[in-house]
């Protein structure tokens, strides 16, 4: 890998097989192919690559045309990044039940995101993407029955599999399905060059499409009908939306598949989290669903055996689902046992003197020209409110937010810009903002010369009503109908004191 790259399309595939030490058993060699290391954290960013280079070659995508696809969200987020790197505008459709997450990873990467009615299901995603390329000219990528969503696997996928087995017997190869792409091209390429390895394909046990023998209702263009009569809403996102893709058709029609397992969601939820703290590997739901898989046909492979288990994606995919609700975001009561252990440097005790200095120093003296800003600032009519802030202190972004919010006007004096660095400008009239306020903590804001304090000084001003009236009397128009809670404008992360 240490190798320079001409952009980052070049750092798709070859991702790393490892061998489970601990969540196997002793007897057979059970094996995950590690998704997560493409660039976009999963194993779709083969399909995105793919699908894009042979719409260029064949001369369906023209330069600067917009791209749409239907997704659950990691099709997307590959399809973004290619997107972003070849500059073609990307605008994904996706249900709102999958996870919040995958929305702002698309929307970082550029792509603007069309959500669709949770009861509306895959098809639903996949008919609105259908109709907002035909109104408006888009190149729909189908990944669903898109063939070169399949040959990615089958010209990556599948020889980074035979070359690591190279000298040995792939006895199992172990997937699920979500567009079918990677079970179409890798079940080829193995039936062909490894005639031995059993392909064996997972699916929920609830929502047994596969297992069912019930044929997918479909159009002319091998798209679905309908939701397949058996969908019923499962755990695994990414895995068996609510139709039978045609590239997983395609495999079924092959007679490519050996088996078809159910696979229990919280046995997937049980071994997603188990990969992570028993083998330091880091998937979402889908993961742990297809090691589920693979784990049953190990307990009854041969002596010897080894088993490949595709995990297609990373968890932090994951953090607003099922799979971390037991994962807290305070401390639990152990947590605050260790905390507790020690004396100082813990929430409810006095933080120690500064080294070397007395705990009662007296405060330096500001210098005159500093108070002489301080008090210009404080009393400028054109602008009644004064933010005095740090650029990268996140309480300063609170209040930044809620003046935003409010549509309220304000002048902010940035002291660790590099506006204030020469001389110590920024640092001068801190002590002028201490010696007058009595506080060294940042931000300060006054309204109309007089001071209100810090972030939460602010927001419960907001709350009382006292900085509105502060404003009327200032003359500060603002927006009085955009109500919210003004400490929801703190930092996530801050500790409930």
């Amino acid at each position: 890998m240490n190798k320079l790259y001409d952009n980052i399309l070049d750092t798709v595939g070859n991702t790393p097989i490892v061998r489970l030490n601990k969540l196997g058993p002793d007897d057979v060699n059970v094996w995950v192919k590690v998704e997560s290391f493409n660039p976009l954290s999963s194993e779709k960013d083969r399909l995105a690559l793919s699908v894009i280079e042979a719409a260029e070659r064949e001369g369906r995508l023209e330069p600067g045309q917009t791209v749409i696809e239907a997704t659950s969200g990691n099709t997307g987020i590959g399809l973004a990044m290619v997107c972003a790197a070849k500059g073609y505008p990307l605008v994904v459709t996706i249900a709102e039940s999958f996870s919040v997450e995958r929305r702002r990873m698309m929307r970082f990467l550029g792509a603007k995101v069309v959500i669709t009615p949770a009861e509306l299901k895959g098809t639903g995603m996949i008919a609105k993407a259908a109709e907002l390329a035909e109104k408006h000219g888009w190149f729909l990528v189908r990944q669903f029955e898109n063939e070169a969503n399949a040959d990615a696997h089958s010209r990556t996928t599948a020889p980074e599999i035979l070359e690591a087995f190279a000298g040995r017997t792939l006895d199992y190869w172990v997937s699920g399905f979500g567009t079918g792409g990677t079970i179409r091209g890798v079940s080829r390429v193995l039936k062909a060059k490894s005639p031995e390895t059993k392909i064996v394909i997972c699916e929920p046990d609830n929502s047994q499409l596969l297992g069912s023998g019930i044929p997918q209702a479909r159009n002319d263009d091998g798209t679905p009908k309908e939701s397949h009569p058996l969908f019923r809403p499962h755990l695994m996102q990414g895995w068996s939306p609510d139709f039978i893709p045609k590239l997983t058709q395609d495999v079924v029609d092959a007679g490519d598949i050996d088996d078809i397992i159910p696979i229990d969601g919280n046995e997937a939820l049980r071994l997603s989290r188990a990969l992570a703290r028993e083998e330091g590997i880091f998937v979402g739901t889908s993961g742990g669903a297809t090691l589920a898989g693979a784990l049953q046909v190990a307990d009854r492979a041969a002596p010897g055996s080894n088993v490949l288990c595709m995990l297609p994606d990373t968890g932090e995919r994951y953090l607003s689902t099922p799979l971390f609700e037991d994962i807290g975001e305070e401390m639990d009561e152990e947590e605050i046992a260790i905390s507790m252990s020690t004396p100082n440097f813990r929430f409810g005790a006095a933080p120690p003197p500064p080294a070397g200095s007395a705990a009662d120093e007296a405060p330096q003296q500001a210098p005159p020209k500093a108070i002489a800003f301080l008090d210009e600032a404080r009393h400028d009519t054109d602008n009644p409110v004064v933010l005095f802030a740090l650029e990268w202190c996140e309480f300063c972004w609170s209040v930044r937010k809620m003046f935003a919010h409010y549509d309220i006007p304000y002048r902010s004096i940035d002291l660790d810009s590099v506006a204030y660095q020469e001389d110590n400008w920024g640092g001068q009239i801190r002590k002028a903002l201490e010696a007058d306020t009595g506080l060294k903590t940042i931000p300060q804001i006054y309204i109309g010369g007089r001071h209100i304090g810090g972030a939460t000084d602010l927001f419960d001003g907001m709350k009382d009503g006292s900085v509105a009236g502060l404003l009327e009397a200032n003359h500060v128009a603002w927006n009085r109908s955009a109500n919210r809670d003004p400490y929801s404008f703190l930092p996530q992360w801050l500790h409930k004191r």
